[in-house]
């Protein structure tokens, strides 16, 4: 993701090479300096780490195809007097260029490569915000006890979920059930605002519609204009046999539903086991604890032992210690 580095630093420069420079070349000159300036060849060199820290950079920039044409974009639009008019589809608004870019983005960067696409793509288009494509539903997370016995042999459990989802009455669009929200005057449906301070212009949501480009007039009494609502349903949890206490299953597609034809999210199940009354469990192994008398053991007996099926007989050997497995 771009960050204003991209305006601050020439990437060709650090690297000595030409802006023409083909990628296998670029390739040969990082190899050449990253072995030269190795902290592993030079150590306690201080400027030689940064220096490798600055190759680095530039490498990872121009040696990824779509990185450098963001890159070279992006330099060539904020050279000389930067970019003039509103690129929100207001008017007004300047993209002026300085030397000091980190005042535009108060001083860390943060949202610099949102601010720049929406440049590129909302000039495209007029200022008019882009379709939203499919978007995954979320992940659930439910938990569940089941039996001792139902964790040996594997079960199907019904759990009742609760997910965020679209809104029914409205659809999604959180306008009352034939009536539609409108486009958004201020931003003309962009979404977002320029904010021009100090200088710089700021890309910023819309306060009027929220950032979400549209108006509504006449929310829908279910959802109150949110488009969101609450979808209830029952999904069959498998449980393995043999599952663990604590254990996390992953259920996929079983999660909240997707948006705008996305699919649907996963469902992960933490499953509690009950105790035993008389089993244990070490592993994958069942324990159980049977009393003998200081006899049996000192001579040797046949004794019944419990299982989850049944009982079997077990021969204790004579001379048998206490808390022998």
């Amino acid at each position: 993701m771009m960050n204003k580095d991209w305006l601050e630093k020439d990437f060709y420069s650090i690297l000595g090479v030409a802006k023409d420079t083909n990628a296998d070349a670029i390739k040969k000159k990082y190899r050449s300096l990253a072995r030269e300036l190795h902290p592993d060849k030079n150590p306690g060199n201080a400027a030689a780490e940064e220096r490798f820290k600055a190759v680095s950079e530039a490498y990872d920039v121009l040696s990824d195809a779509d990185k450098r044409k963001e890159y070279d974009e992006a330099r060539t639009l904020f050279a000389g007097g930067g970019m003039r008019g509103n690129p929100f589809g207001g008017g007004g608004a300047q993209y002026a260029s300085s030397a000091d870019y980190s005042n535009m983005f108060g001083g860390s960067g943060a949202g610099f490569g949102d601010l720049l696409g929406d440049i590129f793509q909302q000039r495209a288009r007029g200022g008019r915000q882009a379709p939203r494509g499919p978007k995954k539903g979320s992940d659930l997370e439910s938990e569940l006890s089941i039996g001792f016995d139902a964790a040996l042999s594997g079960v199907t459990v019904p759990l009742r979920l609760a997910s965020d989802a679209p809104c029914e009455s409205c659809r999604g669009t959180g306008a009352r059930a034939g009536t539609a929200p409108r486009t958004c005057p201020t931003c003309d449906g962009a979404g977002q605002v320029a904010r021009n301070a100090g200088g710089f212009a700021f890309a910023e949501p819309c306060s009027s519609c929220a950032g979400r480009g549209v108006v509504v007039e006449d929310p829908c009494p279910s959802c109150r204009g949110s488009g969101r609502g609450t979808s209830a349903r029952t999904v069959q949890a498998r449980i393995p046999a043999g599952v663990k206490d604590n254990a996390r299953i992953r259920l996929k597609g079983k999660g909240a539903p997707g948006e705008r034809g996305g699919v649907s999210g996963d469902l992960y199940v933490v499953v509690h086991v009950e105790s035993h009354p008389v089993f244990g469990r070490s592993g994958d192994n069942l324990t159980v604890n049977v009393p003998i008398s200081f006899v049996e053991a000192a001579l040797g007996a046949a004794i019944v032992v419990p299982t989850t099926t049944g009982t079997v007989t077990l021969k204790v050997p004579a001379g048998t210690a206490s808390g022998r497995t």
